[in-house]
Order: C-alpha cells, then structure tokens, then sequence
C-alpha cells in the first residue's frame, strides 16, 4: 500500500532535526516505535563518533569483522556482513588507499581476493573501539549499571527470539 507521501531533501532534514517533533502519546508508547526512536539515536551518536575519526558505520563493520572472524574473500565477507558486492568493493578500495586491510590474491583459488587486516587497520580499530563504546556510553548514560546490563539482557532476548 501506498500513501502517496513524498518528502523533499529539505523535509527530511527538517524531520531528522525533530526540533519540534511531538509524537502522539500512543506512539511514545508503542515498543516498536521506542526501538527505532533509541536506533535512531544510536546510529547518530555512532555515525558522529566514527566520522571524528574518518570512518563510516560499514568501514567498521568489516574492520571488526576481520579482526574478530579472520580473513575473507570478498564475496564471503560480503556474504557474511550482508553488504552488496559493489558497495563492499567501494568500502574495500577505501579502507585499502588507509593502508587497513590488504587484498591479496587466494593462493588456492587465484580468481579470488582474500581480504586480510593489517597491523595498521588493527591500530585504527582500536581507536574506532574506544569511539564506539564511547558513544554506547552517551546512548546509555540515562541507566544505572544494573540497567544497561538487563537492557542489554533483554535486546539479546528479543534478537534470539527472532
């Protein structure tokens, strides 16, 4: 179904700034709406943190991803981290120009690349690391301890129950 809204650039930066956003009390109360309203917030916060830093969500998805799972081929990273085969390639050529990852050919199988951390990449991760628990601290400032471990209790919860 369609409702036959468009929104402008300009619409949607006004949206994004929320400076007069009131929402109806029905939808602050709906968990659905809470989720993507805290996700919202989360990425702003993560996407400033990383951009501080010249990196983007996607540059440290595969950055952790090589770090925590180990090399890959491009396809397989793709496949694992469910990015599209030419945005990963952008992503990729990025990350390389840095000197963070390096693409060499698959001694089995040379029509592959194989996609590996390197010690420079390592270093900027841990940094990017200390950007995003930074801004996992500012999402979270508003609970206790105990809080921020049974929320996070109760996410996986609901992750595993999907």
């Amino acid at each position: 179904m369609t409702w036959g809204l468009k929104l402008g650039v300009a619409d949607m930066a006004a949206e994004d700034e929320r400076s007069e956003y009131d929402p109806p009390a029905r939808l602050r109360e709906l968990p659905s709406w809470q989720a993507s309203e805290i996700a919202r917030r989360a990425r702003r916060l993560v996407d400033e943190a990383l951009e501080e830093q010249g990196a983007r969500r996607q540059h440290f998805t595969v950055l952790t991803s090589l770090a925590e799972q180990g090399p890959a081929s491009q396809a397989a990273l793709g496949r694992r981290l469910w990015i599209d085969r030419s945005d990963l390639h952008a992503i990729l050529n990025e990350l390389q120009r840095d000197g963070l990852i390096d693409r060499v050919r698959d001694e089995r199988d040379r029509r592959r690349n194989v996609v590996a951390l390197t010690r420079r990449g390592t270093t900027a991760l841990k940094r990017l690391d200390q950007r995003i628990d930074g801004a996992q601290s500012a999402l979270l400032q508003p609970l206790s301890a105990a809080e921020r471990r049974e929320l996070r209790r109760l996410l996986r919860r609901l992750l595993d129950g999907a």
